[in-house]
């Protein structure tokens, strides 16, 4: 059968105005493959429609015409109502948790409804994200959570268009929700973001967004805020610790006010967070709690000063209370959680926990 009888330049045109204004290489890759033709024959004969203009390497423009018509017709589809439209998304009260280091400051900031984007750095584990997430949830804040990956992109925040039962109709992403809302904006791991994080930069400066696919403005509503969490402070990770994590754009992390820098808790606040857990789990054990928060303040000295390349987090002691839970053994516990670093560093983690605690052995039990 010949190549033209297969569809008609209708049935082509038709698939492509789902998407929108703009037609690139992977749309022209699922067209290819609807109508069972190669690539380089389609792009051939794209490039001979009037209605397609190429604008760039595998990227068409539909004609003013035609980009009218999916315009119209997305003004008369149906609206798609944001999934998150009706539903609280302020979160819910940790019983668990115990403020401390910068959460005060948070909070401070947040009751304040200002807009003042805010940059939290530090180490993994140690209640970033937590305590924003509480901050809100005691002030009745909502809050939308990104979580910010290599290909975090436009799309991905601002929003675009999907299929809808035939129909292309535009769809907010959280940073337009959040704006829309008053809500607080929580990016985390900001540090691992690509440059196409700058689609935030005006969002950054308070001005809101221009939704140039719909021709639409948004305005920052009042109460609106964006707070980064990051491992580091947006320039790399030099030790290696953190790979993964970028360099990422001087003008980006010149827009947001100011940097905190959270640390681990004191020994005294990190037993509360352990009990307040054990508690909750029915084995409070209030002795193990003080040798746990005492055997990662040490871990955390010698971590500061060289001695060692790996540390003990907040969140991993409370993986160590759960598995508590499970087997009722404290050395058993300690030794399922910290099998994930290598057999040195475990082995060195253990014999310390041994010492702080007399009750402990790192002897084998025959039975097992």
């Amino acid at each position: 059968m010949p190549f033209q009888a297969k569809f008609t330049d209708d049935d082509l045109l038709s698939f492509f105005r789902q998407y929108g204004e703009t037609i690139n290489s992977d749309h022209v890759k699922d067209a290819a493959d609807k109508f069972d033709v190669k690539r380089q024959s389609l792009t051939k004969r794209m490039n001979k429609l009037p209605q397609l203009v190429k604008v760039g390497r595998g990227k068409w423009n539909l004609t003013v015409e035609e980009a009218r018509e999916v315009f119209e017709k997305q003004a008369k589809a149906p609206a798609v109502e944001p999934v998150i439209k009706d539903r609280n998304i302020v979160p819910d009260k940790d019983p668990n948790y115990v403020p401390f280091g910068n959460f005060s400051d948070v909070k401070k900031i947040l009751s304040s409804k200002m807009f003042y984007p805010t940059f939290i750095t530090g180490l993994s584990g140690n209640g970033k994200t937590l305590s924003v997430e509480q901050a809100c949830a005691q002030l009745g804040r909502e809050l939308i959570r990104v979580n910010i990956t290599i290909e975090t992109d436009e799309d991905d925040l601002i929003g675009g268009f999907r299929l809808v039962d035939g129909s292309t109709v535009w769809h907010n992403g959280p940073v337009v929700e959040a704006l829309e809302r008053g809500a607080v904006l929580l990016l985390d791991e900001v540090d691992l973001a690509s440059n196409k994080i700058l689609c935030l930069q005006s969002i950054l400066e308070g001005k809101g967004v221009f939704l140039k696919k719909i021709g639409k403005f948004v305005r920052p509503a009042v109460g609106f805020n964006i707070i980064a969490t990051a491992n580091t402070k947006g320039k790399g990770s030099e030790d290696g610790r953190f790979i993964g994590t970028n360099v990422l754009n001087e003008a980006f992390l010149e827009r947001f006010a100011l940097t905190f820098e959270q640390e681990y808790p004191t020994p005294k606040t990190e037993q509360r967070i352990l009990e307040k857990v054990a508690a909750n789990l029915g084995v409070l054990d209030e002795a193990f709690c003080a040798n746990l928060a005492n055997w990662s303040d040490i871990i955390r000295k010698t971590f500061k000063d060289g001695g060692i390349d790996e540390v003990i987090s907040t969140r991993r002691l409370v993986h160590v209370i759960r598995a508590f839970a499970i087997w009722q053994d404290r050395m058993k516990a300690i030794k399922v959680c910290v099998n994930r670093f290598d057999d040195e560093t475990k082995q060195s983690f253990i014999e310390l926990y041994d010492k702080i605690d007399a009750e402990v052995t790192t002897e084998e039990n025959d039975d097992e």
